[in-house]
């Protein structure tokens, strides 16, 4: 998996690039600002981007905008943002566009480096990886007319694990139930969704996407 990192403390750049590679990861870039970090991405065509959302010059929202602008020019790199906050409004922006391959962690999450290379290697699978704390926020923000309220209380619980980037292994050893049964639920979840059988990971992103535009 070839990786580019963009933040622009180069202590927290380098140490996430260094922590990487030593996981394994190959890092083929490092980025201070948006625009050398585009300039990598179109040299190197990395599997994923790791991006800082608050970049220079204004920081702001400057790697927010790249990463849209990656997933524009190279719809093969997959992106993950790292936030030092919780701003529910940027998930929001990135999730008008299509989730795959995206991934929105706060950066508290990834002092665990295995935290942060499970969300790559999901991203890279065109999967939707969010914190937990971010889908939590959003999940609270239900419209009344929401499909979502048809939900059972498991149902739900599936589906903000699944926007978590669990698998149904994961979230089969969190509730203490057989994959067998996360299997089942996800498919009456995803039929009260109104999500046709299709791929199994196109169902869950549409799935994810419905939950979190409430």
């Amino acid at each position: 998996m070839r990786v580019v990192v963009a933040d622009d403390v180069m202590l927290i750049r380098s140490g996430l690039a260094r922590l990487l590679t030593d996981a394994g990861v190959e890092v083929v870039g490092e980025a201070a600002d948006a625009s050398e970090l585009m300039r990598l991405v179109g040299l190197e065509s990395p599997d994923v981007a790791i991006v800082d959302i608050r970049m220079p010059p204004g920081h702001k929202d400057e790697g927010l905008v790249a990463a849209r602008e990656i997933r524009r020019q190279h719809p093969g790199t997959a992106v993950v943002l790292l936030s030092q906050y919780l701003e529910p409004r940027y998930a929001e922006r990135l999730l008008a566009d299509q989730p795959a391959g995206l991934g929105y962690l706060l950066k508290e999450r990834v002092s665990d480096i295995a935290v942060l290379v499970d969300a790559l290697r999901r991203v890279v699978e065109r999967e939707c990886v969010l914190d937990p704390t971010i889908v939590a926020r959003l999940m609270q923000r239900r419209r009344p007319d929401s499909p979502l309220g048809r939900l059972t209380p498991r149902e739900s619980q599936i589906l903000r694990l699944m926007a978590e980037g669990r698998s149904n292994s994961a979230i089969s050893a969190e509730l203490v139930i057989s994959e067998r049964t996360v299997e089942a639920t996800s498919a009456q979840l995803f039929r009260k969704l109104g999500l046709e059988p299709s791929a199994d990971v196109n169902r869950r992103v549409l799935a994810v996407l419905t939950a979190l535009r409430g």
